[in-house]
């Protein structure tokens, strides 16, 4: 069954095929390939980088979405680890790279902290409409919602902007010895966090049940453990937290204010020579593999096949934990998702290749298969700044 290539939209730049594109199930740069639960790519080219890509697939409604974007600035890219259903993480996927687009646009191409923030307001107004259209004949949209992690480059400058519970993590060289420091950039929003729990009941002050602690988990109003989402209406508007929306989504306090937040956490990070790599993934990677373990894999082994390599390790890593063989991962009931995108700062000539209009380099879509149990999506790139 050739199951990736309907999952995986791949197009490359002009610039960099002189005129020609492939897409995924083609022998350019290898094509992909197949290891037992693995689909992978093990290297390719786009514009003025290279890129790794690898996904593990099962059988389960796929809530997640991931995506990368070249254009005229550099690189946009995005990982969208949706929760409740896939409603959410595919209406991010659609709208906020286009949201962005004209954000910069009217900015007359230049990429700002305001730009980002601006094209994720839009997006939680967009989905929220949405919500409401459907109101009469699927309430459940609005239960649905997605963590979101973006990462754009514009002029040797990476923004970094994160909703829930995904992280980026450099790899930095230090100094002249040869290692690397793993380094996190972004901010979580996770009740487990001390400073998140702080901060929710500092907003909500006349709400002791504002966090609530379950089985040893802490939860927001005792229900999802991120703070800051696109979606999750139900904890944002008043009106939507009522029948006919299952019951263990209603709380019993009136909604005087949005318990979760759709405004970003955003971080500007010049890249500097000593910047070896970065490492954008959602929080399913970070659960089985530490900062400084997946820097280390991706040091220590060349760039192709890294991805597979990564995906890998996370996958035994989930094995071990479970006391289970890697291959019997298929037959849990848990579903996992792994993206990560991983960018490799070579500081060439800013500009030299960079495409004159926007292309999608690769896109995840989840419609392909009514069921995806189990899915981890690594997509490395190797781009020059």
């Amino acid at each position: 069954m050739n199951f990736l290539p309907r999952c995986w939209s791949y197009s490359e730049t002009s610039e960099s095929r002189g005129g020609e594109s492939s897409s995924s199930n083609s022998n350019t740069n290898g094509g992909f390939g197949k290891d037992g639960l693995l689909w992978f790519h093990d290297i390719g080219k786009y514009g003025s980088g290279e890129y790794s890509m690898a996904i593990v697939q099962a059988n389960q409604v796929l809530e997640d979405q991931s995506q990368i974007e070249s254009g005229p600035f550099g690189t946009f890219v995005g990982v969208y680890d949706g929760h409740g259903g896939p409603d959410t993480a595919r209406y991010v996927c659609d709208h906020l790279f286009r949201h962005f687009q004209a954000a910069s646009a009217e900015g007359n191409g230049v990429v700002t902290a305001e730009t980002i923030q601006r094209a994720f307001l839009e997006t939680e107004r967009g989905f929220t409409s949405l919500v409401s259209e459907n109101w009469n004949s699927r309430p459940q949209m609005a239960t649905v919602g997605s963590c979101c992690l973006v990462g754009a480059i514009y002029q040797r400058t990476l923004f970094v902007a994160n909703l829930g519970d995904s992280r980026v993590v450099l790899g930095k060289k230090v100094g002249n010895t040869g290692e690397i420091a793993a380094i996190q950039l972004s901010t979580e929003h996770n009740a487990n966090i001390e400073s998140i729990r702080w901060e929710l009941k500092d907003l909500h002050p006349n709400d002791p049940q504002i966090v609530v602690l379950r089985h040893g988990v802490w939860r927001v109003k005792g229900i999802i453990q991120v703070s800051r989402s696109i979606g999750d209406v139900y904890l944002k508007h008043a009106k939507y937290c009522r029948e006919p929306i299952n019951g263990k989504f209603r709380v019993s306090e009136p909604i005087n204010m949005p318990i979760l937040l759709a405004t970003p956490s955003i971080l500007t990070h010049p890249l500097h020579p000593n910047d070896s790599f970065l490492i954008f993934a959602s929080d399913g990677l970070w659960e089985h593999l530490s900062n400084e373990k997946a820097v280390q894999i991706v040091q220590s082994h060349p760039r192709k096949g890294s991805a597979k390599r990564l995906v890998k390790a996370a996958l035994h890593e989930a094995a071990k934990k479970r006391e289970m063989r890697y291959s019997d991962l298929r037959n849990i009931d848990k579903k996992f998702f792994i993206a990560g995108i991983i960018f490799f700062t070579e500081h060439k000539e800013y500009g030299a290749l960079v495409p004159r209009t926007w292309r999608t380099i690769g896109v995840i879509f989840p419609s392909c298969k009514p069921s995806c149990r189990l899915i981890l999506n690594i997509s490395f790139l190797f781009n020059s700044f």
